[in-house]
């Protein structure tokens, strides 16, 4: 995704895990737009993004979907709510296996119905699988009713 904004000339900002940001990588990872999330405490982040986008400050927000390493049942929300708090469009990115291909999808604003957000997202996102598709989490947030 780096890439793709690299080429598209697009300031952003990346959310990582903390310890990607350990020893001498650290300054690199920064220096690539790269934001630090301490897991223990990842509502700091959302809290300082969206204080960051009321104070002015102009960047793209790459956050890249939860459970690409082991099984997880539903997405983590930080992204919708950085997102609604802010009053940022959520543009979905993609790097598809199946194709080999990667891009940027669609924008979306957020309407507040998470489950009809979530949809969209989920319909955009239903034919795509990363490099381990059998590690794939159907877009879904804690925050929708089990029963729509």
């Amino acid at each position: 995704m780096i890439g793709i904004v690299w080429r598209l000339g697009i300031d952003v900002r990346w959310l990582g895990k903390a310890s990607l940001f350990a020893g001498w990588r650290g300054p690199l990872m920064r220096a690539l737009g790269g934001i630090a999330v301490d897991r223990a405490n990842p509502a700091g982040v959302v809290e300082d993004m969206i204080r960051r986008v009321h104070a002015g400050e102009m960047f793209g927000l790459v956050v890249t979907p939860d459970g690409t390493r082991g099984a997880h049942e539903y997405w983590k929300s930080g992204f919708y709510r950085i997102a609604r708090e802010a009053g940022m469009p959520v543009t979905l990115g993609y790097v598809d296996r199946t194709t080999m291909t990667s891009g940027l999808g669609p924008t979306i604003e957020l309407t507040g119905d998470v489950a009809h957000d979530m949809d969209r997202i989920r319909s955009f996102y239903a034919d795509k699988a990363g490099f381990h598709p059998e590690k794939r989490v159907e877009p879904r947030l804690v925050q929708e009713p089990t029963n729509p």
